[in-house]
């Protein structure tokens, strides 16, 4: 595990978005696994100015988002297939039809999950998978105490979670109470993982991952297993 120490959040942000910028350059043919929520924006416009700027070709890049809230319609205004929309896809020559987020709205969500697990399969898995990482130490929406060979499935969220993405909606209350997410197997079986990690409020769960025993119950700490990952950190989360 590479740990890269920065100064700030822009710092951590900018190294982020020059580490998949390159990626996407030097591939003839990439899968970017992706990430949303606070940490990563500001990646996603360092990112979008980079490749705009530079005029890069997409037409080989697909991506594979790691969930969605159960029960958003793809036009929610708070789905993740809006918030990709607004802050990256909409801004970025990617083929729409290479880029894959699960159905929240789905009728049937277990069909939901195993079409999704199967189109990780056939893109061929992901080649750069970014993370951030929960105050209770979860790594997409995979909540502690998930097991580390889940796969794509349907989570409930911890009450942490949802206080933690209420700012994102106008009351608690409107905060989905589950998920569909990449599973921790999944995660894994990503090529490389670039995880970031800004803020005071997430140095607990950033030293446990790194020094922690490996368990469930800190989901993150799977990644001291994995023989690819680079996580950026700032000065906050670092201390």
């Amino acid at each position: 595990m590479k740990i890269v120490h920065v100064e700030n959040y822009d710092e951590m942000s900018m190294r982020a978005a020059r580490t998949v910028f390159n990626k996407i350059v030097e591939s003839e043919r990439v899968v970017l696994g992706l990430a949303t929520g606070s940490t990563p924006e500001k990646m996603y416009d360092y990112l979008v100015d980079m490749l705009n700027k530079n005029k890069v070709d997409l037409s080989h890049v697909y991506t594979i988002n790691l969930d969605e809230y159960v029960g958003l319609g793809n036009d929610h205004p708070q789905s993740y297939h809006q918030y990709m929309n607004r802050i990256f896809f909409d801004r970025v020559p990617i083929p729409k039809d290479h880029t894959f987020i699960p159905h929240g709205d789905a009728p049937d969500l277990e069909a939901e999950v195993e079409r999704y697990e199967q189109v990780i399969e056939e893109l061929g898995g992901v080649d750069l998978q970014v993370l951030g990482i929960g105050r209770n130490g979860h790594i997409a929406f995979n909540e502690p105490g998930t097991p580390f060979d889940s796969r794509t499935h349907v989570v409930d969220l911890a009450e942490t979670t949802v206080n933690d993405n209420a700012r994102f909606f106008d009351t608690v209350e409107e905060v989905p109470r589950q998920a569909i997410t990449m599973g921790l197997d999944t995660i894994m079986s990503a090529k490389s993982i670039l995880l970031l990690v800004s803020g005071d409020e997430k140095e607990e769960a950033l030293a446990c991952m790194i020094d922690c025993e490996v368990s469930e119950e800190l989901p993150a700490t799977i990644l001291q297993r994995h023989h690819d990952v680079t996580v950026i950190a700032d000065d906050e989360a670092l201390e």
